[in-house]
């Protein structure tokens, strides 16, 4: 049994908007959203850049995390994803 979760964030290859997720496998999950398997706003507006992950072995601390990152403002999000991505390489 997988017992890591993960949260991730998305981007375009413009940088325009962010999508924040969670999931107990970070590989099928990015693969999902770059071959758009279903159609939702990362299919829409091609969002499907790992700029950003983080690791959790408690399904509930990785909600909490998801929930809290999705009220972030976007400058907060910008800084997250620089620290530990300066380069803003696609992570997938």
């Amino acid at each position: 049994m997988n017992n890591n979760y993960y949260v991730y964030i998305l981007t375009n290859k413009y940088r325009t908007v962010f999508y924040t997720g969670v999931t107990n496998d970070l590989y099928r999950r990015i693969v999902e959203h770059k071959i758009k398997l279903n159609e939702s706003f990362t299919s829409d507006y091609n969002v499907n850049q790992l700029v950003h992950y983080e690791l959790f072995f408690n399904i509930n601390d990785a909600i909490a995390r998801e929930k809290r990152l999705k009220r972030w403002n976007r400058l907060w999000k910008i800084n997250l994803i620089e620290k530990t991505n300066p380069g803003w390489n696609d992570l997938a």
